[in-house]
C-alpha cells in the first residue's frame, strides 16, 4: 500500500543541478530503509521554479523541498518519511502574504499548498498542467489524469467540423509567435482535398533563453501525441511529424517512449478506437538552425533539404510538407488542445482578454530572482510577472526593461511595466509575444549592447536566401559595432533606423522581417543611450569596453597595492600606502582592479 509519493524533478534545469543523483539516492535509501512497498519515487517534468532546483515534493503533505542534493536524501527519508518530521531547512518558504494572514495563528509554511506560494499563486497552468505532476515516461499516469480522453471523445462523438468549431470558438491563437487563430489554420487545411495531408509540430525552439516547448515535451509528451492525432482527425491528415532540436535529448527520448507506448495501447496507428481513423507520428531532429523555426523552412528541412524558407503563397495549408496540405503548430499550441476539447471552448475563452484568450507560458530569465517557467492568463501585467511571480530584480538593482520575443521581439521599458501582456498590447508598443522568452534587464544592462547581441544572433542564423536579410542585417550589425566602439555619429542612428525599416518590409521570411525589432525598440525607448554613445562617447551602463575608463578615487585608496598586483597588463602604479593611478592608455578594461579593491576606491564610467 503506497502511503507517500516523492516527486523528483527530471527536467533539464534540475537535471543539470544534479537531480539524477538525487533520484538515485532516494531509490537506494527507500530500499535500504525497507520502505519500497510504502513509498513511490516518481521522476517528473519541470515544476517551473528552476532557480530552486533540484526540486522534490512529498505527497500527500505537498511539502516542497528546494535545492536538494544527494547528501540531503537520507535525512529526508529518515525524518520525513519514517518519523513524519519535516526537514525545515530545505522547505521552500516563500509564501504569499494573504496566505500568511489567513493562517497567522497556526502558520506552518511547510504545510501550505504549492499553489499558495508567491511564485505559483498568480499562475494558471493549462499547457503545463501535467508538468511536475506525472511521470512523463508512463502512459498509465497520463491516462490517470484524463489523458487520451479528449481523443476518445473526438473519435467517438464528434465530426471533424465540430472539432474545428470548438477550437475556433475557444479563441486559441498560435503560441509560436505569430498569433494566428488556430481554428482558422486547421479549417484551411481541412478544406483542401488531397490524397495525403500532414500535421507538423514545431519544436524547434531557438530563441536565446527560451525553454517553454522543451519543458512541455519533457514533462508531458503524451499531450502532444494526443493533440496532433486530434488535429489529424480534424484536418484529414494521417501522418504527423515532430520537428525537435537534437540538443534536447531528454525531450527526444521521452517523445520516443510516448509514441511507442501510444502505439502499444492502440492510440496511434491503424483504426484508433475502432473509428476507422488512422494516424502515425514520426520524429525529425533539427540541427539547431534558428531559421527552421519558420514553418516553410522547417518543412524544407524535414524533406531532407537545407532549411530555407519558401515564398508564400502558396501557404502550407495548400502546399506544405512534401507538397501536400499541412497544418503546423508549435508545442504550446498543441498542449492546449486536449483541455479545450474536454472542458469546452467557453472554459478556455473565459481566461485572458477579448482578443487574446487563454494563458501563455513564459521562460523567465535574466536579472530576476525566480528564474524559471511560468504560465499566466493573458492580460496579466508585466509588473505582476516581474515583481510578484519573478520575485523582483535581485541585488537592489532597478528594473530597466524586459525583452520579449527574443531576437524577433522588442523590449518593454520600465515606464511601461504596467502593460497587460497580450498579442495586441505588445504589438502596439513595438514588441511581440514571440514564443515566450522573457529576459529581464536591470540598470547595469546597456541597451545598445543588447540590440547588438540579438542582431549578432540573427546575422549568424540568417539562411542567406534573400539579400535584405543576408546583407542588411550585417550592415546594421556593423553600424552598432561602430557605435559601441565610440566611432558612431548621429547620422548613423538615422541610417540604422532607415535600414531596419527596409529589412522589415522586404525580407522573405519571419526571421528577416523581425530581425530589426530589437534595434527599433531600443531606438524608440532608449535613444538617449544611443546618443550618449555617439555624442558623449560614454556608455551609461558601463558595459561597452571601448567607452570605459577606470579611475581610482584618491581619497578612498589606501595604497594596499592589491589592484596593481592583480592588473594583468601593469596599468596601475603607485607607492605602498599612497593613492594609486590607472594609465587608461594601457588598461584593457578587464575590471580586475575593481573586483579586487576592498575599499570601493575604483569606479568605471
Amino acid at each position: 500500500m503506497i502511503r507517500s509519493q516523492v516527486l523528483v524533478c527530471g527536467g533539464t534545469g534540475c537535471t543539470s543541478s544534479g537531480s539524477k543523483a538525487v533520484l538515485a539516492a532516494f531509490e537506494e535509501e527507500i530500499v535500504k530503509q525497507g520502505l519500497d512497498e510504502e513509498i513511490k519515487i516518481v521522476p517528473t517534468g519541470c515544476f517551473g521554479l528552476c532557480e530552486r532546483g533540484p526540486v522534490v515534493i512529498v505527497y500527500p503533505e505537498g511539502t516542497f523541498y528546494s535545492r536538494v542534493q544527494k547528501d540531503d536524501v537520507a535525512e529526508i527519508v529518515e525524518e520525513h518519511l519514517l518519523k513524519g518530521r519535516i526537514v525545515e531547512r530545505l522547505v521552500y518558504k516563500d509564501v504569499a502574504e494573504d496566505v500568511k494572514t489567513e493562517l497567522k495563528d497556526g502558520f506552518d509554511p511547510s504545510k501550505v499548498s504549492l499553489n499558495d506560494t508567491i511564485f505559483y499563486k498568480s499562475q494558471k497552468r493549462v499547457a503545463l498542467r501535467n508538468c511536475g505532476v506525472i511521470n512523463p515516461e508512463s502512459i498509465d499516469e497520463y491516462i490517470a489524469v484524463d489523458g487520451y480522453a479528449a481523443l476518445g471523445k473526438v473519435l467517438t462523438e464528434m465530426t471533424p467540423e465540430e472539432v474545428i468549431k470548438v477550437v475556433s470558438d475557444s479563441g486559441l491563437r498560435g503560441r509560436g509567435g505569430g498569433g494566428f487563430p488556430t481554428g482558422r489554420k486547421w479549417s484551411f487545411t481541412a478544406a483542401n482535398q488531397a490524397d495525403q495531408k500532414y500535421v507538423v509540430c514545431n519544436a524547434d525552439e531557438g530563441d536565446p533563453g527560451a525553454f517553454m516547448d522543451r519543458s512541455v515535451l519533457e514533462g508531458d509528451p503524451h499531450c502532444i501525441v494526443e493533440a496532433m492525432t486530434i488535429c489529424g482527425y480534424a484536418t484529414g491528415a494521417t501522418e504527423g511529424y515532430i520537428y525537435v532540436r537534437a540538443e534536447y535529448p531528454i525531450a527526444v527520448k521521452r517523445l520516443e517512449i510516448a509514441i511507442e507506448q501510444a502505439k502499444e495501447y492502440g492510440l496511434l496507428g491503424d483504426n484508433i478506437f475502432d473509428s476507422g481513423f488512422s494516424f502515425n507520428l514520426h520524429i525529425r531532429l533539427g540541427a539547431g538552425a534558428f531559421v527552421c523555426g519558420e514553418e516553410t523552412a522547417l518543412m524544407t528541412s524535414i524533406e531532407g533539404n537545407r532549411g530555407e524558407p519558401r515564398p508564400r503563397p502558396p501557404y502550407p495549408a495548400v502546399k506544405g510538407l512534401f507538397g501536400k496540405p499541412t497544418t503546423e503548430n508549435n508545442v504550446e499550441t498543441f498542449a492546449n488542445i486536449p483541455q479545450i476539447i474536454l472542458k469546452g471552448a467557453d472554459w478556455f475563452a473565459s481566461m485572458g482578454t477579448e482578443r487574446s484568450k487563454g494563458t501563455k507560458v513564459f521562460a523567465l530569465g535574466g536579472k530576476i530572482t525566480n528564474t524559471g517557467l511560468v504560465e499566466i492568463p493573458m492580460g496579466t501585467t508585466l509588473r505582476k510577472v516581474i515583481e510578484e511571480i519573478g520575485g523582483g530584480v535581485p541585488n537592489g538593482k532597478k528594473f530597466k526593461a524586459a525583452q520579449t520575443g527574443g531576437p524577433s521581439g522588442g523590449c518593454i521599458p520600465a515606464s511601461l511595466i504596467d502593460t497587460e501582456i497580450d498579442y495586441d498590447n505588445l504589438t502596439a508598443i513595438g514588441c511581440m509575444m514571440g514564443s515566450g522568452g522573457l529576459i529581464v534587464m536591470d540598470e547595469d544592462n546597456c541597451m545598445v549592447d543588447i540590440a547588438k547581441f540579438f542582431l549578432n544572433f540573427t546575422v549568424d542564423e540568417s539562411c542567406g536566401k534573400c539579400a535584405p536579410c543576408r546583407i542588411g542585417t550585417m550592415r546594421m550589425k556593423e553600424i552598432l559595432e561602430k557605435i559601441t566602439e565610440g566611432n558612431g555619429t548621429l547620422e548613423d542612428l538615422d541610417k540604422l533606423e532607415e535600414l531596419a525599416l527596409y529589412i522589415k518590409e522586404n525580407s522573405l521570411c519571419g526571421l528577416g522581417q523581425t530581425a530589426p525589432n530589437p534595434v527599433l525598440a531600443t531606438l524608440k525607448f532608449f535613444r538617449d543611450e544611443y546618443e550618449a554613445h555617439v555624442v558623449d562617447h560614454k556608455c551609461p551602463a558601463g558595459v561597452c569596453k571601448a567607452l570605459l575608463n577606470y579611475t581610482i578615487i584618491a581619497d578612498k585608496c589606501k595604497g594596499c597595492t592589491k589592484c596593481a598586483r592583480n592588473c594583468p597588463v601593469g596599468a596601475i602604479s603607485g607607492q605602498v600606502k599612497q593613492p594609486h593611478v590607472i594609465d587608461n592608455s594601457v588598461c584593457i578594461k578587464c575590471g580586475a582592479c575593481m573586483d579586487n579593491c576592498s575599499f570601493g576606491a575604483i569606479i568605471k564610467g
